[in-house]
């Protein structure tokens, strides 16, 4: 197995409400999360992180995926597959109520559809000769 996968196992404790384990290739040890779904295709998916040692060589793989992409930027992790369809994702870190961490895990298409009102600018604004931005 490389480092440079995307690897989605059977989580072994079945009396888990997310029954899958995804493994992102992020940091010295790769970041292994739960999550309710195998990828965010109609909806944003809930995840949290496994408990240490949630990666073993013993699991039952799903789906063992190249990434030509993942890095960490800010609160997110871009995810680029090395795939033709379903290769663009992200996982946001949140935290809940109470102080809980949250991690949502979403495509572009889940995102669109969730606000299909909401575009987002592709440029600068090439109307305006200069603007001011001020910071508070």
């Amino acid at each position: 197995m490389s480092d440079r996968r995307f690897l989605v196992a059977k989580n072994p404790d079945l009396d888990s409400s997310l029954p899958f384990l995804v493994r992102l290739p992020i940091g010295s040890a790769g970041l292994v999360l739960k999550a309710r779904e195998t990828w965010p295709r109609t909806s944003k998916v809930y995840c949290h992180r496994a408990d240490e040692g949630g990666w073993h060589d013993d699991l039952e793989i799903l789906e063992d995926i190249g990434v030509r992409s993942c890095v960490r930027k800010g609160v997110a992790i871009d995810l680029v597959l090395d795939r033709g369809k379903e290769h663009r994702s992200q996982f946001v870190f949140t935290r809940m109520k109470g102080g809980r961490e949250g991690i949502f895990w979403q495509s572009a298409k889940t995102t669109k559809k969730a606000r299909p009102s909401v575009r987002v600018p592709g440029r600068r604004a090439s109307f305006l000769p200069e603007f001011t931005i001020t910071v508070a």
